[in-house]
C-alpha cells in the first residue's frame, strides 16, 4: 500500500479547524504553530475535540522569538516531509521558503488575503501614518517577491487572489482552502427557518440580517449598520446579528455611530463552532450582508449562497469577481445601496431565495469542500513527486 504524503503545515498566525481537519484526511499531517495564537484562537481545543489525526508542534515566543525558533525548527525537520505547506506569503512563509530552498524540500504557499490591499486599509482608517504605510508596504512587497521566487507553488483562494499572486509567483494557481460543506450549508424552508430561530434564540418574525465577520481594518461594519438603520427608517423591521470573536467591538461601534436605540435591533454573539453550529445561522436568516474596504475570497458570502440565502456584498476584490451574477453587489461604503437591497429582498422573500438557486449550484460545482481537498491532494502530490523525480534525475 502506498504511504500517505507527509505534509508539514506551517502556520504563522491563525488558521481554521475546517482546513486542519480536511488536510488531516488527505495526508500524514504535522502542524507547526505559534503556541500563544494556537491556544488563544481556540484552535487547540477544537483540534483536540475534532478527533483529527495529526501531530502538532507548538513553537513558543513572541513575533521575533517565533521567527528565530521556527527557522531552527524548520531547518531541523524539513527533510522528514515530502512537502511543506506554508500559511500566507509573508514573514512566516519566508522561513519555510528559505529552508525549503536550502534543504531541497518543496514548499507550497497559501494566500488567503490580499496583503497590500489589506494593509492599505490601515492607512485609510488612520491607524498608521504615511511613513509607516510606505515602509510597511515596501516590506510586504519584498516578502511577497522573495517568497514568490522561492516557493515551488503558490495557491491562492479564488481567481482574484490568484491573479494577485501571479505578480510575484508565476507558478500560482487557485486553491479553495477548506471549501464550502454544501451538505451542511443547505437551503431551509420557512418552517425549518422558524424552528432554527427558536432553537438559536433569534427573533422569529423580524427581518434578520447576518454579518458573519471578524472586526478588522479591512472590513466595513459601519456601512452594514448604517444600511440596516436606513432600511429600518424606511419601514423594514430589520435586525442585524454579528457572529464573531469581535462582537463586543461590533456592539460598541453601533453605539458610537449614534443610530438610535440599538438594543432593539443590533445583536452580537461570540463565534460558534464553524462545522457544527455556524451553518444553522446561515440557514435561519433572511439575508447575509458583508461590506468590506478590501476583500480576498469572503467565504461567508459563498456559504450564504450555498444556503440559498440572499447575499448583499460590496463590489470589491474577490467578492466583485466571484459573486457577479449571484449576489446583490453594492458600491463601496454605500449604506443606501445596502438598504435598497434589503428592502427589495424583503418585498418578496421567497422569490429572492428562489433566485439564489444558480448561486448554490455555482458553489456546489466550483467551491465545495470535496473539490477543495481533492484539488489540494492532487497539487501537493504533484509538487512532491515532481521534485522527488527531479532529485533522482540529478
Amino acid at each position: 500500500m502506498q504511504r500517505k504524503l507527509r505534509v508539514l503545515f506551517f502556520v504563522e498566525g491563525f488558521t481554521d479547524i475546517r482546513f486542519v481537519a480536511g488536510l488531516s484526511q488527505i495526508c500524514d499531517l504535522t502542524m507547526a504553530v505559534p503556541a500563544h495564537a494556537y491556544a488563544e484562537s481556540g484552535l487547540k481545543n477544537r483540534v483536540a475535540a475534532s478527533g483529527a489525526q495529526l501531530v502538532v508542534h507548538e513553537i513558543p515566543g513572541g513575533r521575533l522569538a517565533f521567527q528565530v525558533r521556527s527557522f531552527l525548527y524548520l531547518w531541523r525537520v524539513a527533510r522528514t516531509f515530502d512537502v511543506i505547506l506554508a500559511q500566507e506569503v509573508l514573514r512566516g512563509a519566508l522561513n519555510a521558503t528559505l529552508v525549503g530552498a536550502l534543504r531541497g524540500v518543496p514548499v507550497v504557499t497559501y494566500m488567503g488575503i490580499a496583503p497590500v490591499e489589506y494593509f492599505r486599509c490601515r492607512r485609510e482608517r488612520g491607524r498608521i501614518g504615511i511613513v509607516g504605510a510606505l515602509v510597511g508596504e515596501a516590506v510586504i512587497r519584498t516578502l511577497m517577491t522573495i517568497n514568490g521566487r522561492l516557493a515551488t507553488r503558490c495557491l491562492a483562494m479564488g481567481p482574484y487572489l490568484r491573479d494577485i499572486a501571479l505578480r510575484s509567483c508565476p507558478r500560482s494557481e487557485i486553491g479553495l482552502y477548506y471549501g464550502v460543506d454544501v451538505d451542511r450549508f443547505r437551503p431551509a424552508d420557512a418552517m425549518e427557518r422558524a424552528r432554527l430561530r427558536r432553537l438559536l434564540n433569534l427573533p422569529v418574525r423580524q427581518f434578520l440580517v447576518l454579518l458573519s465577520s471578524r472586526m478588522s481594518h479591512e472590513k466595513d461594519p459601519e456601512t452594514v449598520l448604517r444600511g440596516v438603520a436606513l432600511a429600518r427608517a424606511r419601514g423594514l423591521d430589520a435586525v442585524v446579528l454579528n457572529l464573531g470573536g469581535g462582537f463586543h467591538e461590533f456592539i460598541a461601534l453601533a453605539r458610537a455611530l449614534d443610530l438610535g436605540d440599538i438594543s432593539e435591533w443590533v445583536i452580537g454573539r461570540p463565534a460558534v463552532h464553524p462545522i457544527s453550529e455556524v451553518p444553522d445561522y446561515f440557514r435561519a436568516v433572511d439575508a447575509v450582508v458583508l461590506a468590506s474596504l478590501a476583500e480576498g475570497a469572503a467565504y461567508s458570502t459563498l456559504e450564504g449562497l450555498a444556503c440559498m440565502t440572499p447575499v448583499v456584498a460590496t463590489a470589491v476584490g474577490g467578492m466583485a469577481v466571484q459573486l457577479q451574477g449571484y449576489a446583490r453587489l453594492t458600491p463601496r461604503q454605500d449604506p443606501g445601496a445596502i438598504a435598497d437591497a434589503l428592502i427589495e429582498i424583503a418585498s418578496d422573500a421567497e422569490a429572492a431565495r428562489a433566485r439564489m438557486r444558480p448561486g448554490r449550484d455555482h458553489v456546489c460545482r466550483e467551491w465545495s469542500r470535496e473539490k477543495a481537498f481533492q484539488d489540494l491532494r492532487h497539487i501537493l502530490t504533484t509538487v512532491a513527486f515532481g521534485v522527488e523525480r527531479h532529485r533522482e534525475a540529478a
